[in-house]
C-alpha cells in the first residue's frame, strides 16, 4: 500500500469551511484504533498481515463455525456472490449508474469509503462492479474464493480525498453521478464523481474540494442522510437534534446534459479555492438527541421521517411549518438507528433499533399526540439493528443488518402464512446472509439488477482490521411463487432420485 512507509497520525476531520473536528467515538460503525496500535505494521497493512485460519483472541470460535457452514452452502443458496476484501473498512456502500450491458454481466459504478487510522488519508472511492447476471456463475466457482483477496469484479475507478472519515453515502435518484456524503461535521458534502479528479492517496495530500457544501447544522452530523426521490432535495440529522432540509436544484444543471458536469462550477470571478455553499430550505426540531436516520416520502419531497437516539419516529411535513406532524414517544424500547419509507406504498415505515428489533409503522394508525404502535414486530436479529431498507423489487421486502454480523431478508406477506416448517424460525424471515463476520453496516439493494445486493462488514473486532464487502443474490428458487418453483424442479426430479440412490 502507499502507506506501508508512513507515520500514523491521530485522524481529524476537516470541516471544508475551515475549522477541525477531532474524530471521537461514534454510537455506530468502527471503533476508532489506539494510535499506539496504529504503530504496528498489522495496522499500517490495514490488517493484511492475517494470518488465514489461525483465531486472534478477539475472535470468537463461534463466529469461525458459522461462517464455515455457511460457506458450504454457498453453490445451494446463492445464484451469485462475490467477496472483496477491503484494507480499510468502510462503513457505507451504494450502488451508481448502470455504465453498460454485456450478454453475460453488467457493469456499474459502486461508491465505497476507505475509513483509515491516519496514516493515509480518508477517501471517497467510486469503483467498476462486474454484475453476473441471473444463472449465468457455476456454482461451484462462486463459493471458492479467499476471504483476504480482492474480488476481480471489483476495481477502483476514482479515488477522492475526503475532508474526513465517510460516515455516509447516499447518491441522488434523478442523477446517481451527484453523491451526498457525511462526515464527522456539521456540513453535508456534495460530489459530482464523474468531473471530480482522481486523487493519489498519501499522506499530507490536500483535500479533494467538493462541488456543494450544505450549511445549516449546529453540531455534528454523523449518519442521518437522504437524497429526496422526486426533486433534487437533501435531507439530514445530527447531534444538534434538527433534521435540516435543503434544496441543490439552483445548482444543478438539467441532468443528461452532454457537458459531463452536473454541478454548476463557480463563476470565473469566484475564488476557485473554495466550494460553493447553500444554506437550509428549513430546521426541524422535534427530537430530544441525536437524529440518527431521515427518509423522503417516496411521493412528496415536502414529507419526511426521522428517527433518534431518544427513541423516537418523527413524521414532517415542510407545508405545515417546522413542528412535528405525528411524533412516536416510544417507537422501540432504545435508540433508533435506521428508518426507511417504503417506495411501493407510503403508508409503510420500516424502523430499525439498538433493542435489536425491526418494527413496520402504518402511518394511518399514528395520531398527532404520538399514540400509535407498530403493526408488526420482526425479532431475528441478537445485536443492534443498524441499517433497513425495502427492496425495489418486491412491496412486502425488505432487508435488515446488524451488529451480529447478519443480514436478514423478510417479506411481510409471509408473517400470516407461516409454515409448520418454518416453525423455528421468526415470523416473515425468509433468507440469512451470514457471510460476514462482523457488523453489517450497510447494505443497498441493486435497482438494476433485481435482487442484488451489496453489503460491507467492519471486520475490525474479529480480525483486527479491515472489511470485508460482498456483492450477492440469493437463488430465485428461494423467492420465486411456490407452485412455479416446484413445476421447475419437478423435469430434475428423476435425475436428483437417480443421484440420490447411488451408494
Amino acid at each position: 500500500m502507499e502507506s506501508d512507509e508512513a507515520a500514523a497520525v491521530s485522524p481529524q476531520a476537516t470541516t471544508p469551511s475551515g475549522g477541525t473536528v477531532a474524530s471521537g467515538p461514534k454510537k455506530r460503525g468502527r471503533k476508532p484504533k489506539n494510535k499506539d496500535d496504529s504503530q504496528t505494521p498489522s495496522s499500517q497493512q490495514g490488517g493484511k498481515m492475517k494470518e488465514s485460519g489461525k483465531k486472534t483472541s478477539q475472535q470468537q470460535p463461534s463466529v469461525d463455525e458459522k461462517y464455515s457452514q455457511w460457506k458450504g452452502l454457498v453453490p445451494i443458496l446463492y445464484d451469485w456472490l462475490a467477496n472483496h476484501n477491503l484494507v480499510w473498512p468502510s462503513l457505507s456502500c451504494r450502488w451508481g449508474p448502470q455504465l453498460d450491458q454485456a450478454t453475460y454481466k453488467n457493469r456499474q459504478r459502486l461508491y465505497l469509503s476507505e475509513q483509515t487510522d491516519g496514516s493515509v488519508p480518508n477517501t471517497l472511492v467510486i469503483a467498476n462492479c462486474e454484475v453476473v447476471k441471473p444463472r449465468v456463475a457455476a456454482a461451484e466457482h462462486i463459493s471458492q474464493f479467499n476471504e483476504e483477496a480482492r474480488s476481480p469484479f471489483v476495481k477502483k475507478y476514482k479515488t477522492i480525498i475526503h475532508p474526513g472519515e465517510v460516515n455516509r453515502i447516499r447518491e441522488l435518484p434523478q442523477n446517481s453521478k451527484i453523491v451526498a456524503t457525511h462526515t464527522d461535521s456539521p456540513d453535508v458534502l456534495i460530489w459530482d464523481v464523474e468531473t471530480q479528479p482522481n486523487r493519489h492517496a498519501v499522506l499530507g495530500a490536500a483535500n479533494s474540494r467538493p462541488d456543494l457544501i450544505l450549511t445549516g447544522h449546529q453540531d455534528n452530523a454523523e449518519f442521518a442522510l437522504a437524497m429526496c426521490p422526486t426533486e433534487p432535495f437533501v435531507l439530514s440529522g445530527g447531534k444538534d437534534k434538527s433534521v435540516v432540509l435543503w434544496s441543490i436544484q439552483d445548482h444543478i444543471t438539467t441532468a443528461g446534459t452532454a457537458s459531463g458536469s452536473i454541478v454548476k462550477q463557480t463563476g470565473e470571478g469566484s475564488d476557485k479555492n473554495e466550494s460553493p455553499s447553500v444554506g437550509p430550505r428549513g430546521v426541524y426540531h422535534g427530537h430530544e438527541d441525536t437524529v440518527e436516520d431521515v427518509a423522503f416520502s417516496p411521493t412528496s419531497a415536502q414529507e419526511f421521517c426521522s428517527v433518534g437516539d431518544d427513541s423516537c419516529l418523527i413524521l414532517w411535513d415542510a407545508r405545515t411549518g417546522t413542528n412535528p406532524v405525528t411524533k412516536v414517544a416510544k417507537a422501540h424500547d432504545a435508540d433508533l438507528h435506521c428508518v426507511d419509507w417504503n417506495p411501493h406504498d407510503d403508508n409503510l415505515i420500516l424502523t430499525g433499533s439498538a433493542d435489536n428489533t425491526v418494527r413496520l409503522f402504518d402511518r394511518r394508525s399514528l395520531t398527532s399526540n404520538g399514540v400509535g404502535s407498530p403493526i408488526y414486530k420482526f425479532e431475528g436479529h441478537k445485536a443492534a439493528v443498524l441499517c433497513v431498507q425495502w427492496s425495489p423489487d418486491k412491496s412486502s421486502v425488505f432487508g435488515s443488518s446488524a451488529e451480529d454480523g447478519l443480514l436478514n431478508i423478510w417479506d411481510y406477506d409471509m408473517v400470516s402464512k407461516k409454515s409448520g416448517l418454518a416453525a423455528k424460525s421468526p415470523a416473515g424471515l425468509f433468507f440469512q446472509h451470514a457471510g460476514h463476520r462482523d457488523k453489517v453496516v450497510d447494505f443497498h439493494w441493486n435497482a438494476s439488477d433485481p435482487w442484488t445486493i451489496v453489503s460491507v462488514s467492519d471486520d475490525c473486532e474479529t480480525t483486527g482490521g479491515g472489511g470485508t464487502l460482498q456483492i450477492w443474490r440469493m437463488s430465485d428458487l428461494i423467492y420465486r411463487p411456490e407452485e412455479e418453483v416446484l413445476q421447475e424442479l419437478e423435469k430434475f426430479k428423476s435425475h436428483v432420485m437417480t443421484c440420490a440412490s447411488k451408494p
